[in-house]
């Protein structure tokens, strides 16, 4: 798809009746393979539909702590993420239908139930949330949107992270991760001077890769491409 496109689809974004705000994504639209295909039909029962009002009420459990990871691919990773603890319920939310069917999918044939996934803007979902109601926020390498103009379309900003500190927990954290250099210095920038967050690696510092966050498709290919992995952890204080 050509740049022009791609900038095309940005400005409809922009002018749908639903999304009065600036998105922070951009969808794309692919195929999907026989075996997606038929896990939409399969494990439906782990998609939710929008509006979905509190996350943590379409569990089994739903006293236990809840992470909700924005935009997850294909899912791969949380997949393992909710497997590893079963203690735990996880929301997955993506725009991406192929993704969402890949991440259903690989759950059901894990015989995973700790996950729901859904396609929605994770702005307005965190939005219906209570607050003080979810445990951990996770987005791991996002779309940098390189150009300046497209900035103000980066979630990493304050007015989006003061959304994030009213919905987590006292205590909760949100991880995020990038291989993009330039966006991990504006994601320091901003949430280093959150005074509801408290960075867990010190003030100006990203957090060690911690070996409890599967290893994504992005961050292979930032890896093979010399790109500098960055994870920051911080902590609601206040």
């Amino acid at each position: 798809m050509s740049n022009e496109n791609i900038e095309a689809q940005v400005v409809e974004l922009d002018n749908l009746h639903e999304h009065r705000e600036i998105v922070t994504f951009m969808r794309r639209s692919s195929p999907l393979n026989t075996s997606q295909k038929s896990a939409l039909e399969q494990y439906r029962d782990l998609i939710l539909e929008y509006p979905v009002g509190d996350l943590r009420q379409h569990f089994e459990h739903p006293e236990r702590p809840l992470t909700v990871e924005i935009g997850f691919g294909m899912g791969r990773s949380l997949v393992l993420m909710a497997k590893a603890n079963p203690e735990r319920n996880f929301v997955g939310i993506e725009v991406h239908i192929p993704g969402i069917a890949q991440c259903v999918y690989e759950a059901g044939m894990a015989g995973v139930n700790n996950l729901r996934v859904l396609d929605a803007d994770a702005i307005q979902v965190l939005k219906e949330m209570p607050d003080n109601s979810i445990n951990c926020v996770q987005l791991y390498f996002p779309d940098p949107w390189q150009k300046k103009r497209h900035f103000k379309r980066r979630f990493v900003a304050h007015e989006r992270m003061q959304l994030v500190e009213q919905k987590l927990e006292m205590g909760g954290t949100f991880h995020s991760a990038t291989d993009w250099e330039p966006y991990a210095e504006w994601m320091l920038d901003v949430l280093d001077n959150r005074p509801n967050l408290e960075n867990l690696a010190g003030k100006g510092n990203s957090y060690p890769r911690p070996d409890w966050r599967p290893q994504t498709k992005f961050e292979r290919r930032g890896i093979e491409e010399g790109h500098k992995i960055n994870d920051f952890i911080f902590k609601k204080i206040n």
